[in-house]
């Protein structure tokens, strides 16, 4: 009952005629700062964040929160509507809704990715409000091994995402983690695999740069060779019927992602330096690695752009518990979030929650009206949306490259990572034209800079015992399921050649 005393308050405190502005200002800022090729959450909090001294701290950090809400929205947009994941979070989302997009249902995809993410949010809220204090000391108890142990979890769901040729996923990985080592070593700090000495290659691989140049170039390469310039424009249409008709086919075809996106993406969020991007695209995994039609994925189905965007909204809401409650950010969003608080004279950790409550309720109960006001003005701005993807492929096109320009030059600011997208992207073609994966290089890429380290620790740990990764309680179990899973598909892969075989034979 203390509890939904608290949460009352909390709400009321929201729907203040202040608050409630910030969060139709920032919501409505989140969702096209998303939706931007490069630019995320992560730039536009940081952007933002001079104009927040001029309302009270609680105002300010309600907004701030509201954009970031906002972002998680808008990165689906441009993934489904352009083939350019506008976030690293949305990368998963190109997957599956993409392909939506091109059979002309990109109104499905896209109410999808918005029912999704409201149901994604909505569980988190509903978690962090009442566990918040517990969550926080299980995060706490998740050292090295443990988070090594569930990337190797998400790792072995990669072996799913490239069919049946076993051989051509694991050469995709291992790009992606050549990849993922380049710059400097995080243990000794010694440059590594700087090819031809290019001083460009010392701050690494940037995450986005790679998915811009793959998803975006390389998408746009991919459909000028398949059409050979026939196509001019994507059939998508929209009306209120059809947004209620895609609304049940949503939950109807893609309640089972966004079940395991909102679950997986909070206990993922709430982890240190996890953040939304792995658990974004360990859901896709599982989703699909558990599917009855794991085909279908990749081709266009609902779920999996359910999955994917109910995790990242929900790795939202995830990250900021660990701020609140150690004083640790869970994200790069939630790390600029953490230093407009202490800017505000907040101090984050244990305390806070006893000591400013107004502030902390006031800010969990902002979590359910944003959400709520990121569904409407999303589901509100679809027209727009579809509209995009009736003008002429000879105009999109172009479009489409901009801003995978500006979006690969955004995200570092060096010329260096533009060159890189556009080697990407030829890259990309080349690989789809000899039907090599190319999802499971992306996600190593993101979760090499994770593990390694967390390897690396974990050894060091144990003086090199790699026993260690199955003797301690939470580590353990997830070894063992992560290690059954990445031979599932080889033994099933045999199995069925030997049942191929077998008539032959007799």
């Amino acid at each position: 009952m203390e509890i939904l005393a608290h949460l009352s308050g909390g709400l009321w405190d929201a729907v203040q005629p202040i608050n409630l502005i910030l969060i139709m200002m920032g919501v409505t800022l989140g969702l096209f700062i998303g939706m931007m090729p490069g630019l995320g959450s992560v730039n536009g909090v940081a952007i933002l964040l001079p104009i927040t001294f001029l309302v009270p701290p609680a105002s300010a950090i309600i907004f701030l929160a509201a954009i970031y809400y906002g972002a998680m929205y808008g990165g689906a947009i441009s993934s489904i509507t352009l083939g350019i994941p506008g976030a690293s979070t949305a990368v998963a989302t190109t997957f599956d809704g993409r392909p939506l997009a091109l059979k002309g249902k990109a109104s499905l995809a896209l109410v999808t990715a918005a029912i999704a993410s409201f149901v994604g949010g909505t569980v988190s809220i509903i978690l962090f409000t009442l566990f918040a204090p517990m969550l926080a000391s299980v995060a706490l108890s998740f050292g090295s091994p443990e988070i090594f142990a569930l990337m190797l979890l998400a790792f072995a769901t990669f072996v799913g995402l490239g069919g049946d040729d076993i051989p051509k996923t694991i050469l995709s990985i291992c790009l992606g983690l050549v990849f993922a080592a380049v710059g400097f070593d995080e243990i000794t700090g010694r440059p590594r695999l700087v090819f031809f000495d290019i001083s460009g290659f010392l701050h690494g691989i940037n995450f986005l740069v790679l998915a811009i140049g793959v998803y975006g170039i390389g998408e746009m390469l991919w459909t000028i060779d398949t059409t050979r310039g026939k196509i001019t424009s994507t059939e998508a249409k929209i009306s209120v019927k059809g947004v209620v008709t895609d609304t049940k086919e949503s939950f109807a075809k893609g309640w089972r992602g966004m079940s395991i996106g909102s679950l997986l993406g909070f206990f993922v969020g709430i982890l240190p330096a996890a953040g939304a991007t792995p658990g974004s695209l360990m859901s896709y995994g599982i989703a699909k690695l558990t599917s009855k039609d794991p085909d279908s994925y990749g081709k266009g189905n609902p779920d999996g752009v359910a999955a994917p965007e109910a995790a990242n909204n929900s790795a939202s809401t995830g990250s900021m518990l660990p701020m609140l409650t150690l004083g640790i950010p869970g994200s790069p969003t939630t790390a600029i979030l953490l230093g407009g608080m202490v800017i505000w004279g907040l101090t984050p950790g244990p305390r806070l929650f006893a000591e400013q409550p107004e502030f902390v309720w006031g800010l969990i109960g902002s979590f359910y009206v944003s959400n709520l006001a990121a569904l409407v003005i999303n589901l509100s701005f679809i027209p727009l949306f579809i509209w995009m993807l009736r003008m002429p492929f000879t105009i999109l096109a172009p479009m489409i490259f901009v801003l995978s320009i500006v979006g690969g030059y955004a995200a570092t600011n060096d010329m260096h990572d533009v060159w890189l997208m556009l080697g990407f992207g030829l890259s990309a073609f080349f690989l789809r034209k000899f039907d090599y994966p190319l999802a499971p290089a992306v996600l190593a890429i993101v979760l090499g800079p994770i593990a390694e380290p967390t390897l690396r620790q974990s050894l060091l740990l144990s003086s090199g015992d790699p026993t260690i990764f199955f003797t301690r309680p939470i580590a353990g179990p997830i070894t063992i399921i992560a290690i059954i899973l990445i031979f599932l598909p080889l033994i099933n892969l045999i199995r069925r050649k030997l049942r191929g075989a077998e008539p032959s034979g007799a």
